[in-house]
């Protein structure tokens, strides 16, 4: 999800002050996507910038309101109607670590999965924590992110128990450095 449209999306609810949206948003989330103020008021600008919003005239306390626009509501309905590419999806750090973790020598591969486990598992009891305390109708957009977050780390589990399981048949190759020409040389063939 982009900061740009979580914003255009409260402002559907009607028009609130850069520090309201930022509470919100945090609220509506759960508290796992944390903004500061300066990233809110920067994504504010360039949606102005885009005609997306408008500030409205300056309120109580010299701040300014902002209200989305009907070319603001138009992207933010082809943002729910699009569905999400896994392609967007930033780089999984855990992935790369362990294919590195694989290929440098020296490395305990078990252990960083075992280590991983272990935090992933903590994590995991504690969003079971946070769900047997949310009962109430009103939780459910908090109860739909945590539970998205519980399914991704029970997912991330069986993932590290695959990893673990094929690392038992794993036969790592020699390791080999590239031969490098020294610089020039590869221009002189």
């Amino acid at each position: 999800m982009s900061v740009r449209h979580g914003l255009l999306a409260l402002l559907e609810r009607g028009p609130m002050y850069g520090y309201q949206l930022r509470v919100v948003f945090e609220e509506s989330t759960g508290g796992t996507w944390p903004l500061n103020i300066g990233q809110v008021y920067t994504t504010l600008s360039r949606l102005e910038r885009d005609e997306l919003v408008r500030a409205l005239p300056e309120g109580d306390g010299g701040q300014r309101p902002y209200e989305i626009t009907a070319a603001g509501r138009a992207e933010l309905a082809a943002w729910f109607t699009t569905p999400v590419s896994r392609s967007d999806r930033p780089r999984d750090e855990l992935a790369i670590k362990l294919a590195f973790a694989l290929t440098t020598p020296g490395v305990d591969v078990r252990a960083v999965v075992q280590a991983q486990r272990g935090a992933t598992m903590r994590t995991l009891q504690e969003f079971t924590r946070l769900k047997a305390r949310s009962d109430e109708p009103a939780d459910l957009p908090w109860r739909l992110v945590l539970d998205a977050m519980v399914f991704q780390a029970e997912a991330e589990v069986r993932w590290l128990d695959h990893c673990e399981a094929s690392l038992v048949r794993y036969t790592p190759p020699p390791t080999t450095v590239p031969h490098l020409e020294p610089e020039g040389e590869e221009s002189r063939r």
